[in-house]
């Protein structure tokens, strides 16, 4: 039988005349969300370093990291990479660099002075740099030095999807390129400008759409906004009862329209859906015109589908202005956990297995042993009888049970349902385990293991300072090759650190992020101490290159869910026939034939943007 959430006179009622769509309140920004300009994250957190030379962490928002001070950190990313570098020796660039004035386009400006108000639109040198970039480690570094050789000239900033119909006509009409920009977060490059683009070009900041439009309770489903960003759908509809259930790695500040451009995929897309499975319509505004249907159906099978075109079309094809989606009754009960493994393929079994289950967790991911040791060292300094205790499992695990410390690994798990629906996946998560020789880890850990995740950009931007330059990079591969993969990743890049006689070891560590029946996603993440290397970031992108070439080798894909972008646009002619590469181009060719769209350049002229 149907359960209905919210108040109705009757189930038979409700189904027969449809309960009324809810309406929430447009959205409130609160200033102590902003974000900091030169780096990931919230101004209100960062990680920094005490009078002790220990980490501090800033800020109250992430339970257990936040207002924590670090004592092991440090020493233990110094032990890794083999460099004993200098907290004193922090680089912070100069903020902002030079950014160039803007190209005149007084045929736009005249006609957007008749569909925008002036605080619309600006020319604004900082945010038209922030306007001009994602968060590839090639980015950031710019953002601190050099700066790039093309920006956005101008940001605007519609409120409604009449403006954005308008912005589309007038740059038809008048020479200038378009590229949406949603929450900034992507690590492809999409947003760099390429130096060789003569038109004035225009960033359409979609952050003043970013409301929930309506809430269907009977139906479950809500039209959003693209601009919404993913904290404030949580937050709007967590009061209606309901959930989108799309959590990526990013959902602070990445949107709804970001997600649909990019195909993105969410940390707990195992109970949920990846963002394909949780549309059900979206509303474009292209150079043809508006792409809508009159209604939405559960499913629909009508020939050539354009909505299809535009989920990972990444801004190439118009401007996503909202979306209708599924909707989810909040969990009845939430649980973490976690489960150590002796090994590495152990825990690889675990989750082939797992990944076969009717009724996974709705969350569950392992680290290596790296990694593993990196959530340790970020755990802070226990105390007392707390302190007492930690010693004594550790030594109960690495001696009569036998775990390595230089070989365990974890996998965290979140459980999402009711309470017997989280009750069975437990009961099967850890007997499967049990099955690997896995051991218990307890919820805290898993707590502790999900949270982190929200972390480690912040990280990673704190190292930069410290001349250490580091990325995350992804990948999905069958199972019978998930193994080989990881393996030949890891030894091309100790390869290839060693060709270029680089200093000390390179940090390179994997984890298992989504699986499948068929396969799973691989996250690696990469970093190498680069004072005294001549251009490190071209370096570290060589790197990186050699990487993505093995991950193709060993039956890899070139993304899993960061897209394309223009930062791996040279690798799509190794996964695409020309017949493929040919539609592609077409189809772009036919329906944005003057290229007002300029977020990508065409797969068969790759011409990623210049790193200068």
């Amino acid at each position: 039988m149907l359960k209905l959430p919210f108040r109705a006179k009757s189930k038979r009622a409700a189904l027969s005349s449809g309960q009324e769509r809810i309406y929430p309140p447009p959205v409130t920004s609160d200033p102590r969300d902003a974000a900091t300009p030169d780096a990931w994250g919230f101004v209100d957190t960062a990680f920094a370093v005490d009078d002790a030379g220990a980490i501090t962490v800033t800020g109250n928002r992430y339970p257990g990291l936040s207002g924590e001070t670090l004592p092991n950190l440090l020493p233990w990313f110094r032990s890794v990479i083999g460099i004993d570098f200098s907290v004193q020796e922090e680089d912070r660039g100069e903020y902002p660099p030079p950014v160039a004035a803007s190209r005149s386009a007084p045929d736009f400006l005249a006609e957007v002075q008749e569909i925008l108000g002036a605080d619309q639109l600006t020319t604004q040198p900082e945010i038209r740099l922030r306007h001009g970039h994602g968060h590839t480690v090639s980015e950031i570094n710019a953002v601190r030095t050099t700066g790039f050789s093309r920006v956005p000239d101008y940001v605007v900033y519609p409120a409604d999807e009449d403006q954005v119909i308008a912005l589309v006509e007038a740059a038809a009409r008048t020479g200038v390129v378009l590229v949406p920009y949603g929450g900034g977060t992507n690590v492809t490059e999409a947003l760099r400008c390429l130096p060789d683009e003569n038109r004035p070009i225009v960033s359409v900041d979609m952050s003043r759409l970013n409301r929930i439009e309506w809430i269907d309770p009977v139906n479950r489903m809500a039209k959003i906004q693209a601009g919404a960003t993913g904290r404030v759908i949580q937050a709007q509809l967590a009061r209606y009862g309901f959930s989108m259930g799309h959590e990526p790695d990013s959902v602070e500040f990445s949107t709804l329209g970001g997600w649909i451009a990019t195909n993105a995929s969410g940390m707990k897309k195992n109970r949920y859906g990846n963002i394909e499975d949780i549309v059900l319509d979206i509303t474009v505004i292209s150079a043809a015109g508006k792409l809508e249907r009159t209604h939405v159906a559960p499913r629909e099978s009508i020939g050539l589908d354009p909505k299809q075109w535009i989920i990972g079309s990444e801004g190439s094809l118009g401007i996503v202005t909202a979306a209708v989606v599924k909707l989810f009754p909040l969990p009845e009960a939430q649980r973490y956990g976690s489960i150590i493994f002796k090994t590495f393929e152990q825990g690889l079994a675990f989750m082939y297995d797992m990944a076969q289950e009717d009724k996974q967790p709705a969350s569950v991911r392992l680290v290596d042993n790296l990694q593993f040791q990196f959530g340790q060292v970020l755990k802070p300094a226990s105390r007392g009888a707390k302190r007492i205790k930690s010693k004594a499992e550790k030594w109960l695990i690495t001696g009569p049970m036998g775990f390595d410390p230089d070989q365990m690994v974890a996998a965290t798990l979140v459980f999402e349902g009711t309470r017997e629906e989280v009750q069975h996946q437990e009961k099967r998560a850890y007997a499967l385990a049990k099955r690997h020789g896995g051991l218990r880890g307890g919820a805290e850990n898993g707590k502790r293991g999900y949270l982190l995740t929200f972390g480690i950009a912040y990280i990673r931007d704190f190292v930069l300072r410290h001349q250490i330059l580091g990325e995350s990079f992804e990948t999905s591969v069958p199972w019978s090759q998930a193994q080989e993969l990881i393996d030949r990743v890891k030894r091309r890049i100790y390869s290839a650190h060693e060709a270029r006689n680089l200093p000390g070891r390179p940090f390179v560590s994997c984890r298992v992020t989504q699986v499948y029946e068929t396969g799973c996603c691989i996250y690696f993440y990469l970093a190498f101490y680069s004072r005294g290397v001549a251009d490190p970031v071209s370096v570290y992108h060589e790197i990186e290159a050699e990487a993505r070439r093995e991950i193709i080798a060993a039956g890899g894909s070139i993304s899993h869910h960061h897209g394309v972008g223009k930062l791996r646009l040279p690798f799509v002619s190794d996964i695409m026939s020309p017949g493929m590469i040919s539609w592609r181009d077409e189809m772009k060719s036919a329906l944005d034939p003057q290229g007002i769209f300029a977020a990508q350049v065409p797969l068969n002229d790759p011409q990623p943007a210049s790193r200068q």
